[in-house]
């Protein structure tokens, strides 16, 4: 008799735990599975992700109060084994001081060589302005890193007349570096009141007293302010990653988050160690003409080098499209982007992104196909895929009649507008041919991702991808935008990549192997749990070869106690009934 009450009681606790599940799902079909945000409330900037004895540690930017911006901002804090389940810690420290009473604003952390960390941060004052703090671990030998104390001395840097410096217009310091001379360099977003972007670089030889340089690392004119800036070294040699002080054989990267545009654009270039100047490459500008880290929802990005697996990690914010009133009815608002491992391509001109391979360990039923022809016009569900509302697809294309392109225009120069006045109605010699994912049954909603190929007057291939949501939702409400970016490729040469992961609202697809990335959040009103579908489809007029499509259902991850586990209710039915 215990045994068939152990068995009942355990069957009870399944049933609830689904039913529960169930629920919870279709009260919230919009919470994500496998993307980082906190159990609820407001997050935007993702601050300091490091990895400390063998924990990674994701902060954040977050509001206790409610699901929209609040300027009571503070450092909210997670923590994880593998970058996919993560625990949530109490916030790292919040406004308290005269240096920050009015915020906790984005920072960095620096791995010291003792091995400590350190947190550099922006508070708002007192007085409305905006300065830099310094916070450390109360305890080091906590590998959760549970408390911080902000140093008495803040604020480290202000801002003055007698340094040229807004004080509305100076925050996000980045990870500190250790230059040839033994002092540490930092950069800090800032801009003139005529426009000028600068990255205002400071000195220090203990790191809690710091100097500004004469001249900033590098500044660009009619950009406007530069937030959250980044600065790296990539590797010339292999997709090795490297650690932030790092010199040799590599080039650097600037990424400056421009606030006039809610885009991240970086540059590539070199960094002399003697003058503290960087400087871009031959064909690249620090203002809106530069490559993006991707081309939808994603800003105030940031990295860190993560020295267990030698790789260097980028996390991006990922608001919502909804408006302001449903997100405070949902009780949350903002994602964090999958992280991805960033390095520099082997052009030597463009950084790549792909999904750190811990996403693997989510997988669960896989589909595969091999060789399959799209005909024109043709349209082909993806079966077998049993969440399609929460999967990781892979698929590579190949296109044979490259000379029954169209001609592309020389006035189209604006991706984003060419995939918003081309879509899928307009059939096109070569395109568009992709995935439409969050489909409901009706084919009335659905988000597609596609390429195009046109030639131009020389003979050579342009490559169009495009994020299309304007059909993602019933909802007109959402902003329904469409995104767009050329691909690097020559499809003459190589095959066409496209890999997109899918997690209920949020749709992350990356093309080329990662050259391209367009990140895209969608709300649909039919294409929900057992509704969703995903399909192949090619809409021109040739047909197009799939080589190859692998489509996994993703499990969801343990993150931040969204789901809770109710074992903890069964526990004690068990140990009533365990004998």
């Amino acid at each position: 008799m215990g045994k068939t009450l152990l068995l009942l009681s355990l069957l009870l606790c399944s049933f609830i735990i689904d039913l529960e599940a169930s629920r919870q799902d279709l009260n919230q079909p919009y919470r994500t599975g496998y993307h980082f945000q906190p159990p609820s409330n407001w997050m935007n900037d993702p601050n300091g992700p490091m990895v400390y004895k063998g924990i990674y540690h994701l902060f954040y930017q977050y509001n206790p109060y409610g699901a929209v911006w609040d300027v009571r901002i503070v450092w909210g804090h997670s923590t994880s084994l593998d970058l996919v389940n993560w625990t949530p810690q109490p916030p790292a420290f919040s406004p308290s001081q005269p240096s920050d009473i009015n915020g906790c604003w984005s920072g960095s952390v620096t791995i010291l060589p003792n091995g400590t960390p350190v947190i550099l941060y922006t508070g708002i004052d007192q007085n409305k302005s905006q300065v830099q703090n310094v916070a450390v671990p109360v305890n080091i030998s906590d590998p959760y890193l549970r408390e911080w104390s902000k140093s008495p001395a803040n604020p480290l840097m202000a801002p003055n007349a007698v340094n040229g410096i807004n004080p509305d217009r100076f925050r996000d310091p980045t990870t500190a570096w250790m230059g040839h001379d033994g002092e540490w360099r930092v950069i800090v977003g800032s801009s003139t009141d005529d426009r000028r972007g600068l990255a205002v670089l400071y000195k220090s030889r203990d790191f809690f007293n710091w100097t500004q340089a004469t001249k900033p690392l590098h500044h660009e004119d009619l950009t406007g302010m530069w937030e959250c800036p980044d600065f790296f070294p990539v590797s010339i040699t292999g997709t090795d990653c490297l650690e932030t002080s790092s010199f040799g054989e590599v080039k650097h990267v600037l990424k400056v988050s421009l606030i006039e545009t809610l885009h991240d654009y970086y540059t590539i270039g070199s960094y002399d160690r003697e003058k503290d100047v960087y400087v871009p490459d031959h064909g690249f500008v620090q203002d809106g003409s530069a490559p993006r880290l991707d081309y939808g929802k994603f800003y105030a990005s940031k990295t860190f080098y993560d020295d267990v697996k030698k790789r260097r990690i980028l996390w991006g914010w990922v608001n919502e499209s909804s408006p302001a009133k449903d997100d405070i009815e949902k009780g949350w608002s903002g994602l964090q982007s999958f992280p991805r491992k960033i390095w520099l391509g082997e052009s030597g001109n463009e950084l790549l992104q792909w999904p750190i391979e811990e996403i693997e360990t989510l997988r669960e039923t896989q589909v595969k196909w091999d060789n399959k022809v799209l005909k024109a016009g043709s349209t082909i569900q993806v079966h077998g895929v049993t969440a399609a509302q929460q999967a990781d697809v892979d698929v590579s294309f190949k296109v044979k009649d490259l000379e029954k392109a169209d001609v592309i225009e020389p006035s189209w120069t604006d991706p984003q507008k060419i995939c918003s006045e081309e879509d899928l109605s307009v059939k096109s010699g070569l395109g568009p041919f992709g995935l439409m994912v969050l489909t409901s049954n009706d084919m009335e909603e659905y988000t597609s991702v596609y390429f195009r190929i046109f030639k131009s007057n020389d003979t050579k291939y342009v490559v169009l991808m495009c994020s299309d949501q304007s059909r993602s939702s019933l909802n007109e409400e959402n902003d329904k935008a469409t995104f767009g970016a050329f691909v690097a490729i020559d499809p003459s040469q190589e095959t066409l990549s496209l890999r997109t992961l899918i997690d209920h609202s949020i749709v992350e697809s990356y093309g080329g192997g990662g050259k391209v990335c367009i990140t895209s959040r969608v709300y649909p009103k039919l294409a929900i749990g057992e509704n969703t579908n995903l399909f192949v489809f090619n809409k021109g007029t040739q047909s197009v070869d799939v080589l190859g499509l692998n489509a996994w259902s993703l499990k969801s991850a343990q993150i931040n106690g969204e789901r809770v586990s109710p074992f903890s209710e069964c526990e004690d039915s068990h140990s009533l009934n365990q004998y």
